[in-house]
C-alpha cells in the first residue's frame, strides 16, 4: 500500500475516544484482525488491512526506539504499553496508549499479539511528544543506536523506570489530572488499573 507515498497532514483525525481500537498480529506483526474502530479512525476498510504490516500506521514522527523497546519486551513474553502516534490514510494523526498482550496456541507458543487502544489525556501527549522528537532527531543525526543509547540513559537518570512504566505511570498521572479538573467523585479508572481500561468496558468494541 501507499504507506511512505502519503503527504502528512498535521491534523487530528476526528474518532469516538470513548471506544477501543483492537487488532490482532501474527508473530511478524501481520494484520489478522481489525475492529470496526480501527478501520474508522485510520481511514482504511478492514479487508484493506487484513494482510497488511502494522507499520502502515506508523507516523513519521514515531522513533525507531520506542518500537524496539516494544518488540524486545514482546519477544521476552512481556506484555507491553506504549503511547504512539498513529497515521491515517489521509495523512492525518491519533495518539493512543496500548496495550500488547500475547496470544499462545494451546501448547503455549507464541502464535501472534493482540493491541488494544485508547485516547490519551492532552497532557500526556505534550509531555511524551518533545521526548520522542528528541528521539528522533538523534535518530536522523547520529543514527538508531545513539537514539536507543539516549533513550536509556534518559529513562534511567531523569525518570527513573523503563519505558513501560514511565509509559502506565504518566497516563495515570495525566488522567488522574482531568478526572480533578471533572470534579468527579471518583477515579474508578486509575483504581481498577489499566487492566480496567482496556477489558472492563460493558460493551467493548
Amino acid at each position: 500500500m501507499e504507506t511512505n507515498l502519503r503527504h502528512v497532514i498535521d491534523e487530528e483525525v476526528k474518532w469516538d475516544k470513548t471506544k477501543t481500537i483492537v487488532s490482532k498480529t501474527d508473530i511478524y506483526g501481520t494484520i489478522l484482525y481489525a475492529n470496526d474502530v480501527f478501520s474508522k479512525t485510520c481511514e482504511y476498510s478492514t479487508i484493506e488491512l487484513i494482510g497488511e504490516p502494522h507499520n502502515i500506521i506508523r507516523h513519521p514522527d514515531m522513533p525507531k526506539v520506542a518500537f524496539k523497546a516494544l518488540w524486545d519486551a514482546l519477544k521476552k513474553g512481556e506484555n507491553f504499553h506504549a503511547i504512539v502516534k498513529n497515521l491515517t490514510r489521509t495523512g492525518r494523526y491519533y495518539w493512543v496508549i496500548t496495550d500488547f498482550t500475547i496470544d499462545k496456541d494451546s501448547e503455549g507458543k507464541v502464535v501472534g499479539y493482540t493491541a488494544r487502544r485508547k485516547a490519551v489525556p492532552n497532557g500526556v501527549v505534550k509531555k511524551i511528544e518533545p521526548v520522542y522528537k528528541t528521539l528522533l532527531d538523534i535518530e536522523k543525526l547520529k543514527g538508531e543506536k545513539a537514539s536507543e543509547l539516549y533513550f536509556e540513559a534518559y529513562l534511567n537518570e531523569e525518570v527513573g523506570k523503563n519505558y513501560n512504566d514511565f509509559v502506565v505511570d504518566l497516563f495515570n498521572e495525566e488522567l488522574s489530572k482531568e478526572e480533578e479538573e471533572k470534579n468527579k467523585k471518583e477515579i474508578n479508572s486509575l483504581k481498577k488499573g489499566l487492566n480496567w481500561f482496556f477489558f472492563g468496558e460493558a460493551n467493548p468494541n
